[in-house]
């Protein structure tokens, strides 16, 4: 077993920092090609590729390599541990990333930008979890992963400020320097990783660990691991489907994948990859295109900052639900305004609002609550599976909402972000019906939550048990810890 020196506050930084550097990679991973792939040195570059595929598939090949990545973490995972995943995606990105910055070809670009993502299916499949573990307080988890996914959007909107200074050069290293400027976010991420122990609960489940810093919540954890075992909680493939056993573990691992597919689904990436031809067919010009580009971008990080300081108080389950209703009114918007045939400078200005507002609200509602949510709800010997099936739904979408979204958005305009409008209407009942409350409630108290007896006897409205069942769980907890 590994074992850390490191202590106390010390360990929290250096954990913050790790794990903000890694998804703020990954946001400016997301974000960097989107300011270049249509520059007429990275078009040299590639051999001028012609087809409308072509550009789409190298943006969406490292979406697709995430999504098999998520995959194999849930096999992988438990064997391997929180930390060790993140540095292998670490190391993977440092050498995709390389690749890229140096490619010649679209053949090589694929390649280089398929190990990149491998690197980050790792990353995002772990890092909410590996956080979510660590959190010593219940009212910390919530705004640790919030701060965590701020820099994951701060990422995507520094790839597009670094594009918009580059891209005004007309040599290679417009596009090669952005490029390769996110192997530095790796080298931090990992070397500040390595120093760090993995997770309590990790150590628990594999029967590593008797340290008595982490006794204050040994017992709740041990209680949880025996509930999983007394309850037979070897998962079967068929729960994902139809889920009759009392830990309700398929349930909460579909969960997990479908919040973040309907994230993707909703139109935050096709957003974020595609923010310059947007504006373009808004009908803007091309300086404005990208600096609307650089400015949305940033506004869409802008709004997951208040998230930190509001998620333990308004709830996952209020954020999620109103802010996808004040999404389907801006989409719609949206959408109204560009389909015009005779589009006049002001439906110009209110579409561009429109979709500023959009991003702003994606960016506090449906960011880091989803992201957190999924970790949070699956039980502690399958957190991995429940983590990597959230990253697989949001990297299987993200990969048909960027290589399709992007075909379409050259094939039928406007008419693509129905398909968004209706998907953010979608996510109102899927929250109301579907995602209880976990604010304020430990890992192992979220356990009891999602099972038979707390699934049957919740108040719909607001997603939380009954006082009774409440009582009852309190109870239980004392018994087992007598």
């Amino acid at each position: 077993m590994f074992e850390s020196k490191i202590r106390g506050k010390t360990l929290k930084r250096i954990m913050a920092t790790c794990c903000a550097t890694s998804f703020c990679m990954y946001g400016y991973d997301a974000g960097v090609l989107g300011g270049v792939q249509t520059t007429e040195p990275f078009h040299r570059a590639m051999g001028y590729p012609t087809g409308t595929y072509v550009i789409p598939m190298i943006a969406s090949s490292y979406t697709l390599a995430a999504a098999v990545c998520s995959l194999m973490v849930t096999m992988v995972g438990m064997p391997l541990g929180r930390r060790n995943c993140i540095l292998l995606g670490n190391l993977l990105v440092i050498i995709g990333a390389s690749l890229q910055a140096s490619s010649w070809s679209v053949a090589q670009i694929i390649v280089a930008r398929i190990i990149c993502g491998f690197g980050i299916g790792f990353i995002s499949c772990s890092v909410p979890t590996y956080q979510a573990e660590m959190s010593t307080e219940i009212k910390e988890r919530g705004p640790q992963v919030a701060v965590t996914c701020v820099f994951l959007v701060a990422g995507a909107a520094l790839a597009y400020w670094v594009d918009f200074g580059f891209t005004s050069m007309t040599n290679q290293a417009s596009w090669r320097l952005p490029i390769g400027f996110q192997i530095i976010f790796a080298i931090i991420g990992s070397v500040g990783m390595f120093i760090l122990p993995d997770t309590p609960r990790w150590y628990y489940a594999k029967g590593y660990i008797n340290d008595p810093a982490v006794q204050s919540t040994k017992q709740d954890i041990i209680s949880s691991i025996k509930l999983e075992e007394d309850n037979n909680s070897d998962f079967n493939i068929l729960d994902l489907i139809w889920d009759r056993s009392y830990l309700r573990a398929g349930r909460r691992i579909r969960i997990s994948f479908m919040i973040l597919a309907l994230q993707q689904m909703m139109g935050i990436n096709l957003s974020v990859y595609y923010s310059t031809v947007i504006f373009a067919q808004v009908g803007l010009s091309p300086f404005l295109t990208k600096l609307l580009a650089a400015i949305m971008n940033t506004l869409f990080a802008a709004g997951t900052i208040p998230l930190v300081y509001t998620i333990e108080k308004v709830g996952r389950r209020n954020v999620m639900l109103y802010s996808a209703i004040v999404l389907t009114i801006c989409m719609s918007i949206f959408v109204a305004m560009i389909s015009l045939p005779n589009p006049s400078a002001s439906t110009q200005w209110i579409a561009v609002a429109a979709i500023f507002v959009y991003n702003i609200v994606f960016g506090y509602g449906w960011i880091g609550v989803c992201w957190l949510y999924g970790p949070e709800i699956a039980p502690l010997k399958l957190r991995h599976a429940g983590a990597a099936a959230g990253a697989f739904g949001e990297w299987l979408f993200s990969f048909i909402t960027v290589f399709a979204g992007g075909i379409a958005l050259e094939n039928v305009g406007w008419k693509i972000w129905l398909w968004m409008a209706l998907s953010c209407a979608a996510a109102v009942p899927f929250v109301w019906f579907l995602c209880p409350e976990t604010s304020g409630k430990t890992l192992e108290e979220i356990d009891f939550i999602f099972t038979k007896i707390g699934s049957q006897n919740r108040d719909p409205t607001s997603g939380n048990l009954t006082s009774h069942d409440l009582t009852e769980k309190v109870t239980v907890t004392v018994v087992e810890k007598v």
